[in-house]
């Protein structure tokens, strides 16, 4: 089987050009009046897509199959909705020294939002680690934040994440939860056409991101965003963000290790631990944030592409450790038993 390869040199991911460019576009020509309604309108109903998505996508069979590494999967999740919340908590002490209470906010929705799948598998696989592993860690990460992500949201963000009140939960459950099951109910029929038009789908899920960071941004300029912002905030957060993003791949690292996990196993934790989803986060934000989204999902996109860059690096290094070297040459060096011979 080839294994995906990265270029030697990771320039700035194309698709966060494509996110900067839907900024400056929102930033000159914002959705104004019934234009903005328009806009609203489309993105909810391309957040239900994504979901509908999702769901049609993951394999039932292959969720249940994963359950049998459960201990991965569970430390995968704690990383991911236990040790990171627990850090953007602890990141309160940095209001207002370093940050803004609108950026700690996006700063805290971005340790809420489940860990993400293709680059997981990507990177997993690059450094020669439980490729399968990751898979279902990043589908179970992702299932459990359609339901975890809001109600963390909701108990450590409070009003700043529009509190959690009836109509909130109606909105989850319509917008995220509903076509997510729809999908998975309609995998049977739909499936084969999703993976034989992937490539094109695929452009599907990113143009309905690009539609829902458009409406957002163009509430935030009505809201004033970039006079709330300034290069000294988003330099602190970005060094914030190194920070935090460097000691999830530590802990991750050797936290699997003291658990006693192999090496293989320790890599696909490491990749899908550390990690956050700016597909899944980007659709949530905009239900639970509704006008505040902007300043929200600023924090998960700069993340977002810090860790592509960190994570391609750390892959390669990772297939070239000893370990891995040592395990290489085992592997050669082991005798081959030919079909037609008897073990004497």
């Amino acid at each position: 089987m080839r294994r995906p390869h990265l270029p030697a040199w990771l320039p700035l991911d194309p698709y966060i050009l494509a996110l900067l460019g839907t900024v400056g576009l929102a930033a000159l020509l914002p959705a104004r009046g019934p234009a903005a309604t328009a806009a609203d309108g489309a993105a909810t109903a391309a957040v239900a897509l994504l979901f509908f998505l999702y769901g049609a996508r993951l394999s039932t069979r292959e969720a249940l199959d994963g359950l049998r590494h459960w201990r991965l999967h569970v430390t995968v999740l704690a990383c991911t909705f236990l040790l990171f919340p627990l850090l953007g908590l602890a990141a309160r002490a940095l209001v207002p020294t370093l940050l803004t209470q609108p950026l700690y906010n996006g700063l805290l929705f971005l340790c809420l939002v489940p860990s993400t799948i293709q680059s997981s598998i990507a990177f997993t696989s690059i450094a020669r680690g439980n490729v399968p592993a990751a898979i279902c860690a990043g589908s179970f990460s992702s299932l459990a934040g359609i339901v975890l992500t809001p109600l963390l949201a909701a108990a450590l963000l409070g009003n700043s994440a529009g509190g959690f009140s009836l109509d909130s939960l109606v909105k989850i459950v319509v917008q995220l939860l509903l076509p997510f099951l729809l999908g998975q109910a309609l995998r049977r029929w739909v499936g084969g056409f999703l993976v034989r038009h992937k490539k094109v789908l695929g452009y599907v899920d990113r143009g309905s991101i690009l539609l829902v960071v458009y409406a957002a941004f163009s509430a935030g300029m009505a809201a004033g965003i970039w006079n709330q912002v300034g290069v000294p905030r988003l330099g602190a957060l970005m060094l914030v963000e190194a920070v935090l993003l460097a000691v999830m791949l530590q802990v991750t690292w050797y936290g699997a290790e003291r658990l006693g996990f192999d090496r293989a196993d320790r890599i696909a934790i490491q990749f899908a631990g550390s990690k956050k989803s700016l597909a899944a986060g980007l659709p949530m934000a905009s239900v639970l944030f509704g006008a505040q989204a902007s300043l929200a999902v600023l924090p998960l996109m700069l993340f977002h592409q810090m860790q592509l860059m960190v994570c391609a690096v750390l892959a390669r290094r990772r297939a070239q450790d000893p370990e891995e070297a040592a395990d290489r040459v085992a592997e050669v060096s082991r005798p081959v038993q030919h079909p037609g011979s008897r073990a004497r």
